[in-house]
């Protein structure tokens, strides 16, 4: 455990693969600011982390504007500062043909998944070049699908290519004030999300097929990997994925 003082902002945070993360760093000592729209599960995460202090609930809307900028101005108000934040917060749309997806489903993945982050890396931006010491780094959750698609996932797929452009720009941008930028891509942790996977879900030429699942508490050591390396240092894009799911290949 690093004795030095590290604060970190994850969002969805209560349930899955930001579940997984914020007691990844709960337990190598960081200070977390756990964000997601509900309550509950936040709080559910703070106190299995046995952390007390260390784990701050703010349920937040990471579509909204005012509640990003409220989330990370009671985290600097709490802990001083923002070290790390993982941009995890992420919704799908119901898997149904692209003709038949209603503007408003394809809004509400837009808003969530890529304005949402983008309004979280700019705030971070903001508190991180002026804090003292300078910097810090930024963690997105890509996907799998920022490389390829499942059938009838457009709103989905599309926002996480996007998130693969926020991802180049602010790293980019970020170099200036000593913020390291990255994305981490996962593919099959057995979250409630992918759950249905073992079941059996459609596949590119038709058919239905299960599909191996990894645990979720590997994509919570990947990002601590991520989190922990000097700022001299960057993973700028990290895979990690059960061994045998159907990603690489043809058909």
């Amino acid at each position: 455990m690093n004795p030095t003082p590290r604060i970190a902002v994850v969002t969805g945070a209560g349930t899955g693969i930001g579940r997984a993360a914020a007691l990844a760093l709960l337990r190598d000592g960081y200070s977390v600011v756990l964000a997601g729209r509900r309550a509950e599960p936040l709080q559910q995460v703070a106190d299995e982390s046995g952390a007390g202090a260390r784990a701050r609930v703010v349920p937040t809307d990471v579509a909204d504007a005012d509640a990003v900028q409220a989330l990370f101005d009671q985290a600097v108000a709490a802990f001083g500062r923002v070290d790390l934040v993982f941009n995890n917060a992420g919704i799908g749309a119901p898997p149904v043909a692209l003709e038949d997806l209603t503007l408003a489903q394809w809004r509400q993945v837009v808003d969530i998944n890529l304005t949402g982050m983008f309004l979280c890396i700019q705030q971070a931006f903001r508190v991180m070049k002026a804090q003292s010491p300078r910097g810090g780094r930024i963690i997105n959750n890509g996907s799998i699908s920022a490389h390829a698609p499942r059938p009838n996932s457009i709103p989905y797929t599309a926002t996480k290519h996007a998130v693969t452009g926020l991802t180049r720009s602010a790293s980019l941008d970020g170099r200036k004030y000593d913020i390291a930028v990255g994305q981490i891509d996962v593919g099959n942790a057995a979250t409630e999300m992918a759950q249905r996977m073992a079941t059996g879900v459609p596949q590119a030429h038709g058919a239905i097929a299960a599909e191996p699942l990894m645990d979720v508490e590997v994509v919570g050591q990947s990002v601590l990997y991520m989190a922990n390396l000097p700022l001299s240092a960057n993973v700028l894009f990290h895979t990690v994925m059960a061994t045998k799911m159907p990603f690489v290949g043809r058909g």
